[in-house]
């Protein structure tokens, strides 16, 4: 009995689920905080790419007091996070758009995984797939997703299934 106690404090501890990263000696980090503007109202500008992001997973409310994300993330098909994105008005802005393969490849955090994303910048992640704007050339029922648990993209998935979400916009960093 003590052996399998044991072992179910070691397989669900707060470290053996926690996100896992590489020194920063070992492998430099590709989205580093210094990259980003965080601001108060939920967002996150990329000084690199110009690319204004949700702070929180889709569905999840920005809690500013806190610093936390409120709420419940949502999990959308491909065609329901297209008119989520039309239809959202984050921060008060209305041009929120899906964002491409490419633009969401560019938060993908090499040196980490469990989730694959800076986790003090950006909240409320998830290790699944985030579905992109982007459709899968050979199949067109299917859209590219990158699942954040290693940060790859190797595969699409039927743009009817469901995923999460992390909507962009161009804009401007200060």
């Amino acid at each position: 009995m003590q052996t399998n106690l044991t072992l179910f404090c070691i397989l669900f501890s707060a470290s053996a689920l926690a996100q896992e990263c590489a020194t920063e000696t070992s492998v430099p980090f590709t989205t580093p905080e210094s990259r980003f503007v965080v601001k108060n109202d939920g967002t996150i500008c990329d000084k690199k790419t110009e690319i204004m992001w949700q702070r929180c997973t889709f569905g999840f409310v920005y809690n500013a007091t806190t610093e936390t994300c409120d709420n419940k993330e949502q999990k959308l098909s491909w065609q329901e996070a297209l008119s989520a994105a039309k239809s959202s008005r984050i921060a008060n802005f209305d041009d929120w758009q899906l964002p491409n393969v490419k633009e969401l490849s560019s938060i993908v955090e090499r040196s980490c995984e469990d989730p694959a994303i800076n986790a003090t910048v950006f909240l409320g992640n998830h290790s699944g797939n985030y579905w992109t704007s982007t459709t899968n050339i050979k199949d067109p029922s299917r859209a590219w997703t990158y699942q954040f648990q290693d940060g790859l993209n190797d595969s699409s998935s039927s743009k009817s299934s469901d995923a999460f979400v992390r909507l962009m916009r161009y804009a401007a960093c200060e």
